[in-house]
């Protein structure tokens, strides 16, 4: 049978009521031996209760006389010559005589025709000599009491396990019945989204610490839909703009340019802006890449350092005219370590960086790129003099296609800081602005030793 195929409440009764038969089972064999050894104790006493007065008499004169028996016991009392001077034996056992005197000072079961007896030889010594009482008693008593008992046993078992059942059956649908209503609720959410949340239970049990954390669950991803919503949304805005700059330029440089050259700068105009929108297509595709990425790269720091002074040469490339001198420093280190980032995302980031305060330099200024490993950490430094960021922006810095007016805008789309935090959260590292305005901003990244 296929387990996977029952219900919850199946399975845990079924269980239960299976660990119950089992300890019943148990608990049966146990009693039943027990009320075995307790009825066999009493055939017992009642054969020694028989032959106590024959003990008696015997050690106090050891006389011939012997009293009968009382009614329906079976008693024999054989004389040191072996004549047995009171015998109420069946024939059976009477025939087995000389058998039961072989074993004095015996009890056991006898078994003669279709009757099992219970015999009890007790040998006494007189001055007369050694004299033999031998009691006997019918197992059918014995037989019948422990059937008594057993078929007390199997319907007591039968009807305390029945009862397990249907109450495991109650229990477990009661315990089950929130997780009933989560699955309401929570098939109310998918065909009617909305603001509202899953119940949680007043009791502070598994099934409501189970809600809350679904709560969670579903507000991370409303969050995130709503983020993806804006994405889209700011994605198509972005998009839109440079195609609709695009078309309107060739369709100048098509039917408003007079000469050659006027239609070359309209058709170079046009080329720029393509050359934007490309830019922000490959922004975004990286951003992507890094939304998917599940797992961090993996770089040494003399990698990072090398790395490091190559994005400062692509820095110089790009600064132009300007009088803008982008230096960089490294500590040295004899022990080469592991840096949970790749080369390649480090150079990203370095070059992002870079190219913001580049954006935000004016003619002159100075950029700064550092690397030291500090504790357990290695720590990337990019400091700027081109007076620093808004304030109002700064917590707003790292939010995708964010821009805000003035300095360090640059006709960006927003997304630098953004790439620079999705590849430090992926390595597990941190990343803070020390902004001060009128003077420059200074960017550090911290990426964690693998």
């Amino acid at each position: 049978m296929n387990l996977s195929r029952l219900t919850i409440r199946a399975r845990i009764t079924g269980g239960s009521l299976l660990i119950a038969i089992l300890i019943s089972i148990v608990a049966g064999i146990i009693i039943f031996t027990q009320v075995q050894r307790i009825v066999s104790d009493g055939q017992v006493r009642v054969l020694e209760s028989v032959e106590g007065p024959y003990l008696t008499a015997l050690n106090a004169s050891g006389t011939d006389d012997v009293d009968p028996p009382g009614a329906d016991q079976l008693v024999a009392v054989v004389a040191p010559d072996g004549v047995a001077r009171v015998n109420t034996l069946p024939d059976g056992l009477a025939a087995e005589l000389d058998t039961l005197l072989a074993w004095p000072n015996e009890t056991r079961d006898i078994t003669v025709g279709s009757a099992t007896f219970l015999v009890r030889v007790t040998a006494v010594d007189t001055s007369a000599g050694q004299w033999h009482v031998i009691t006997a008693n019918r197992d059918e008593l014995e037989a019948s009491v422990l059937n008594q008992v057993a078929m007390l046993l199997i319907g007591s078992i039968a009807g305390i396990n029945i009862a397990f059942g249907a109450a495991s059956w109650f229990i477990g649908t009661a315990a089950l019945s929130p997780v009933g209503r989560l699955r309401r609720s929570a098939a109310t959410l998918v065909s009617s989204p909305g603001k509202e949340m899953l119940p949680v239970g007043p009791a502070q049990d598994e099934i409501s610490e189970l809600a809350s954390t679904l709560n969670e669950l579903i507000s991370q991803l409303r969050t995130s839909a709503e983020r993806e919503r804006q994405i889209v949304s700011d994605a198509s805005h972005e998009f839109r703009t440079p195609l609709a700059i695009i078309q309107t330029q060739l369709e100048l440089a098509q039917r408003q340019a007079d000469t050659l050259p006027q239609m070359q700068a309209d058709v170079a105009a046009a080329q720029r802006t393509l050359a934007r929108l490309s830019a922000l297509a490959t922004s975004m595709l990286e951003l992507s890449r890094i939304d998917a990425q599940a797992t961090p790269g993996s770089s040494t720091t003399k990698e990072l350092a090398t790395e490091l002074s190559d994005a400062a040469d692509r820095g110089r490339q790009r600064v132009g005219h300007r009088d803008i001198r982008i230096e960089y420093s490294s500590e040295p280190t004899t022990e080469i370590r592991t840096v949970a980032v790749s080369d390649a995302d480090f150079g990203r980031v370095c070059d992002n960086l870079v190219n913001n305060a580049l954006a935000a330099m004016g003619e002159a200024g100075l950029i700064e790129l550092s690397l030291a490993v500090r504790d357990e950490n290695v720590v990337l430094r990019v400091s700027d003099t081109a007076g620093g960021m808004d304030e109002a922006f700064v917590p707003l810095a790292f939010d995708r296609f964010s821009r805000v007016d003035g300095a360090r805008t640059g006709g960006g789309a927003g997304l630098g800081l953004s790439i620079v935090a999705g590849i430090v959260a992926v390595s597990g590292g941190g990343i803070t602005l020390d902004n001060r305005l009128g003077e420059g901003l200074a960017v550090e990244v911290i990426f964690p030793l693998a």
